[in-house]
């Protein structure tokens, strides 16, 4: 049940990236995600545009070698004209990532925690959208609203200063806190949403939506382990609920395939509620490189920019 190869882009080329144990081992987020983000941007062929927000501009006349995904086939059907929509980054656009530090995230069966895993990506992220001079902001969130840095031109170190300190501490709940936020954010940006996501895929959802409805473009990163997706113990044990603390005897071998299947269906769930609330969901095993997060991430951008 770890994420099929097949679903993961191979490496850009031309951009090295080291094991996300290695990258947590370095402990300076500003040099991880600068070296992520410099690596990956390098190793785009043709780098799409990956801020923020996007605004139409113009139409111009169409010319061999541009791309028909942006030919405007409404004005088309309209003119019998080929037009090509040309598109400008809007200044000071808002990009913020809300982070689960919940409790469970502290779970890790590799080298690496969840929340360490999510940390760097969270700086990889804001790091990618700081470069196209972009405002970043990051709230971190258990069963309340932990830390809320207000997006800023300004505020790149900020946001690694709080990621360099946060720690998973209190069980989490997804609701109260989203819902409180969703006021917050009520200039259009980007709003991305990075938890474990251990709750009913219906109660997350409802979570998640009010942010979305405020005109944001909403992105989601479902961040397990190996070991959560897979259940790869031999040895009965007593196993711990990573959020209540209550502890059971389980036999893996009697019960991997019941488990396996209930995580599956979970993940299934999760990702036909988002898509039918146009929210883009993307899956992250703990054990992938930030590359795939990355990727996903400016396809995101690139698939709304193709709908506007």
């Amino acid at each position: 049940m770890s994420l099929p190869d097949a679903h993961v882009p191979s490496a850009i080329p031309g951009a090295r990236f080291m094991d996300p144990v290695v990258l947590a081992r370095i402990g300076n987020l500003e040099l991880v995600s600068r070296a992520v983000v410099d690596g990956f941007i390098n190793g785009l062929h043709k780098a799409p545009y990956f801020g923020a927000s996007v605004d139409f501009a113009e139409h111009r006349g169409y010319v061999p070698g541009d791309d028909i995904r942006r030919v405007d086939w409404k004005l088309w059907a309209r003119t019998d004209r080929y037009y090509v929509k040309e598109y400008e980054a809007e200044s000071n656009s808002n990009f913020s990532v809300l982070l689960d530090v919940s409790k469970s995230m502290d779970y890790g069966s590799r080298g690496i925690t969840k929340l360490d895993y999510a940390r760097i990506l969270t700086a990889c992220l804001t790091n990618l959208v700081h470069h196209q001079k972009d405002r970043v902001g990051l709230v971190t969130f258990d069963n309340a609203v932990v830390e809320h840095v207000p997006p800023s031109a300004k505020h790149m170190e900020v946001v690694l200063h709080v990621l360099d300190r946060t720690k998973a501490g209190r069980p989490g709940s997804l609701r109260q806190p989203l819902h409180d936020l969703a006021e917050h954010f009520g200039r259009r940006g980007v709003l991305v949403v990075v938890s474990d996501f251990y709750e009913d895929p219906e109660t997350v959802v409802d979570a998640v939506t009010p942010l979305r409805f405020r005109g944001n473009d909403l992105i989601v990163f479902h961040i397990l382990d190996p070991a959560e997706l897979s259940f790869g113990f031999a040895d009965a044990s007593a196993f711990e609920d990573l959020e209540t603390g209550e502890q059971m005897p389980v036999v893996p071998d009697a019960m991997r395939k019941e488990y396996v299947s209930l995580v599956r269906a979970h993940i299934d769930a999760l990702q036909q509620r988002f898509s039918e609330v146009r929210v883009d969901y993307t899956l992250l095993d703990t054990s992938k490189p930030l590359d795939y997060a990355l990727f996903s991430y400016l396809s995101g951008r690139e698939k709304k920019m193709r709908l506007r």
